[in-house]
């Protein structure tokens, strides 16, 4: 059977693996800490740290066949390749697929205009910037042997992690700002996407990873409070927010991403098309 590698086996990697390990596959997954380790070994996966400080020994990679990282850039650069440059000499000739997690915010900022994988790359803020330096480096790799592919990922949701949840516990802010549209994905469809590019590998590949309708994201609280028969919770005027700095960086950009190449070339067909299919799906968790 096959075995996944995952550097990072965070909230998006976990979905892929749950359904690769029913399948028979061996998964390996790293974390930033020993507890975090001590959860993926729980879950009956192989587990490592890995904080980007100190490098894995090469029996770490053996039997690996499939690679997905996860791990996000830091001020420093890419974690996995300030340790692992060496992937290439290691991998290269037995890894048939190697997956990279990036966001749409490589994209920046085109006032509620769509953009396609061919849209030029022009990040306006720093995670952007670190996101797009990240790709560069991974896509590099892809011409020393290794099957390198870019997956932009748009606003995860999913169990536990949902707008249904923060209308329940009361969090949930219609935040308006004119103009600003958002696109998504329910981390299930994310599993979907990569296991089909694992079928259908072409290395150097970049596919937007969203579902086909971008919207405000004020229509999808309006639309999680109905569905829980609770009150509509206030607009917010985005400039009297008070968001945090990070919060705010995310409506730095608006547009419309494109999901037509992963339907198209993958052959994808999305469980959830919309935030309204998605939310209804994940309605019993939180009503019980």
């Amino acid at each position: 059977m096959s075995h996944l590698f995952c550097f990072g086996l965070g909230y998006s990697a976990r979905a892929l693996a749950a359904r690769l390990a029913a399948r028979g596959w061996t998964i390996t997954g790293t974390s930033r800490e020993p507890d975090g380790a001590a959860a993926i070994a729980r879950l009956g996966y192989r587990a490592l740290v890995f904080d980007g400080g100190t490098s894995l020994p090469p029996s770490a990679f053996d039997g690996v066949d499939h690679v997905l990282v996860s791990a996000p850039p830091d001020g420093a650069g890419d974690p996995v390749l300030r340790r692992h440059g060496d992937l290439p000499r290691l991998l290269a000739g037995r890894v048939r697929w190697l997956g990279y997690l990036s966001t749409t915010g490589v994209y920046g900022d085109h006032g509620g205009r769509w953009v396609s994988e061919e849209t030029p790359l022009e990040p306006n803020t720093e995670r952007g910037a670190r996101r797009l330096a990240a790709e560069r480096q991974w896509l590099a790799l892809a011409g020393e042997g290794l099957p390198v592919h870019i997956f932009r990922l748009a606003g995860i949701y999913g169990p536990g992690r949902n707008q249904l949840r923060a209308v329940a516990d009361g969090s949930a802010r219609r935040i308006i700002k004119p103009g600003q549209v958002f696109s998504r994905i329910h981390v299930d469809d994310i599993a979907t996407i990569l296991e089909a590019s694992m079928a259908r590998p072409r290395p150097g590949a970049c596919y937007n990873v969203c579902d086909d309708e971008p919207c405000p994201p004020q229509e999808v609280i309006s639309f999680a409070a109905r569905l829980m028969n609770a009150p509509e919770p206030p607009a917010i005027a985005f400039a009297d927010a008070r968001l945090s700095a990070m919060a705010a960086s995310f409506y730095a950009d608006s547009k419309k991403v494109s999901n037509e190449l992963i339907k198209v070339e993958l052959g994808v067909s999305l469980a959830y098309p919309s935030y309204r299919e998605g939310l209804a799906a994940l309605l019993p968790e939180v009503t019980g």
